[in-house]
């Protein structure tokens, strides 16, 4: 029996009932295959992680070890989030690490995207490595690698959250949502009691705010596009936006134009709605945001951010443009 292929009899899941049903029975195989063992995970805060964690938890509770890095590269508040579900409410045997400095130094100065996202992926890599290694008796990594992923990858995609591992270190590996599509985990994820702004949360690649900090990243405009794109996410939850967008945020080039603020000339940087519909990711379409809710995050970021002065609206498809800018 092949376990990487979804069996043609398996339901979607789509009810509490569904879930629960399904819950029950990853607990048992999880007790089963792990035993008295530990247990590592990568906890990023996305969705598929937190799902995974959430679900080993009430599998195996404290032989679970779940370490969150946090690259600097977040948005707003989700560290803290996955500080309060994790370590404060559901008591998770978690360790947090702040290597924002290590993240930020490292890039300083760099400007091609494809020479970003591999320093913040093998820097992610050294360490969770770094971490892994003070930890004694881990035996399993657990992954929360989901059905897409196996399809993309022909059932091999090794590392899946954590980007891949030193080879000398070798683990057995716990994917107990790895035959489940996307809306099935945010169900699944429900079911657990974790909130809707973790269940819900929309896609966000794995080098963070560093594809959309546009160019050679800095931290003040790291901290005001981090705000901006806080705005955006605000203001879309206020006007039910973001029940109906599949993602959307703001990209902030390097880049300044000449503004107006308190009667005095200032230069400032713009920043970039960009707001997709897709079912796929291959291609995607426009959202129409009304402009009365444009009007509002306008005002809102080049008030309420410093160093933003323009609001721009990107209203290009994929194809022709990507859904990252970077």
């Amino acid at each position: 029996m092949d376990t990487n292929k979804r069996p043609d009899t398996m339901a979607r899941i789509k009810t509490k009932e569904q879930a629960d049903e399904f819950i029950a029975q990853q607990v048992e195989l999880v007790k089963a295959q792990v035993g008295d063992k530990k247990v590592l995970l990568a906890l990023s805060g996305g969705v598929d992680s937190s799902v995974v964690a959430a679900l080993l938890i009430k599998a195996i509770g404290k032989q679970l070890v779940c370490v969150h890095v946090n690259h600097g590269l977040m948005r707003k508040g989700e560290s803290e989030e996955v500080i309060k579900v994790f370590g404060d409410e559901l008591d998770a045997n978690l360790i947090y690490i702040d290597a924002t400095d290590r993240f930020l130094d490292k890039l300083a100065g760099v400007s091609n995207p494809e020479e970003k996202r591999k320093i913040i992926g093998n820097e992610f890599i050294v360490v969770f490595d770094e971490e892994a290694r003070k930890l004694e008796n881990i035996s399993f990594l657990a992954q929360g690698t989901i059905y897409p992923d196996i399809l993309e990858s022909d059932g091999v995609k090794a590392h899946h959250n954590v980007g891949g591992l030193p080879e000398d270190m070798q683990f057995e590996l716990v994917e107990p949502i790895k035959l489940l599509y996307k809306d099935e985990v945010r169900v699944v994820g429900r079911a657990l009691g974790l909130p809707s702004s973790m269940v819900d949360r929309q896609p966000f690649p794995g080098p963070g705010l560093g594809v959309r900090c546009l160019g050679a990243i800095t931290r003040d405009r790291l901290n005001a596009l981090r705000e901006a794109d806080a705005i955006l996410r605000e203001e879309f939850d206020i006007c039910g936006l973001a029940g109906k967008v599949w993602q959307y945020f703001v990209a902030v080039p390097d880049m300044k134009s000449v503004g107006v603020k308190n009667d005095k000339r200032y230069e400032g940087w713009p920043a970039i709605i960009r707001a997709v519909n897709t079912t796929d990711a291959m291609t995607a379409t426009i959202e129409e945001i009304p402009y009365d809710v444009l009007h509002k995050i306008t005002a809102r970021i080049t008030n309420e951010v410093e160093g933003i002065n323009r609001v721009l609206l990107d209203l290009t498809p994929k194809p022709i443009g990507t859904i990252e800018w970077e």
